[in-house]
């Protein structure tokens, strides 16, 4: 027990120099900055910094809206022009103009769903690509690419975009439609149909489209009613009264718009007016 006491006391003192002593070569221990044991970690686990919000990645992709403009704003202009494209599409194309005088030549054969509804709309829509793709080419060259390449703004982009169809519809429109409209905007006349203001020149071009596909429709329609006027009055003659005139008339229509070739004469003239 006496040599254990004494190994005890010797050994108690080193003990606590080893504990309180730095470690070899630490230039804080070397300055005499106290070391706390807590703040001490491994070589091995260093301590990971917060990241930098303000630092900006080299290598970041920044999207941008047309004309460098903000992306929500682009989104909201096209999803508007988006919504008012079928509106567009019959105010400022001759699509009215084809699906009327379409829709008169079904009425004059006599027949009621042939062609469909669906079919006439989408022959109707596809002269209207044909006959508008200059213009629309036009615009693009002289709107969409500066647009896109931030040389213009959206404004100046609408602005130029507006003259090759201000220039179409100028071509087609009647002058008394024109002044119809001039005199319910209670706008002074202009010196030059290039002045009209756009809320003058779209209707009236809707107008004088509608004008002129009753009236091809009418011219359509003429030859087709020779045919029930004789029909008709030959099957009253001879007391054909329990058969309708319809039932011969509509075969013999048929006939005369495949033997004259109708849908090449007709689509060929519509295709004309327009040149």
């Amino acid at each position: 027990m006496l040599v254990l006491a004494v190994m005890l006391v010797v050994t108690s003192p080193a003990v606590g120099a080893a504990e309180a002593a730095p470690p070899t070569g630490d230039p804080a221990a070397a300055a005499g900055a106290p070391a706390a044991s807590s703040s001490v970690l491994p070589d091995r686990i260093q301590p990971v910094s917060p990241p930098d919000s303000t630092a900006v990645d080299p290598n970041e992709i920044r999207i941008t809206g047309m004309g460098n403009g903000s992306v929500p704003w682009t989104i909201v202009v096209l999803l508007t022009l988006l919504t008012l494209i079928p509106s567009l599409l019959l105010c400022l194309t001759p699509f009215a103009r084809l699906l009327v005088v379409f829709h008169f030549l079904r009425q004059a054969l006599g027949l009621q769903t042939t062609p469909t509804n669906q079919t006439l709309i989408g022959v109707a829509l596809i002269l209207t690509f044909f006959l508008m793709q200059p213009v629309g080419a036009a615009v693009y060259q002289t709107s969409i690419v500066p647009l896109q390449n931030g040389r213009i703004t959206a404004m100046q982009a609408v602005d130029r975009g507006t003259r090759p169809i201000r220039r179409f519809m100028l071509h087609y429109v009647r002058e008394k439609d024109v002044a119809l409209f001039v005199e319910l905007a209670k706008e002074p006349r202009p010196r030059d149909p290039k002045d009209l203001s756009m809320r003058v020149l779209v209707p009236a071009y809707i107008l004088s489209e509608l004008s002129t596909g009753f009236q091809i429709g009418t011219v359509l329609f003429l030859p087709f009613l020779v045919i029930d006027m004789v029909v008709a009055s030959i099957s009253t003659s001879v007391g054909m009264l329990q058969l309708p005139p319809v039932v011969i008339s509509t075969p013999l229509k048929l006939l005369l718009f495949v033997m004259v070739d109708g849908w090449n004469l007709l689509i060929g003239s519509l295709m004309k007016s327009f040149s």
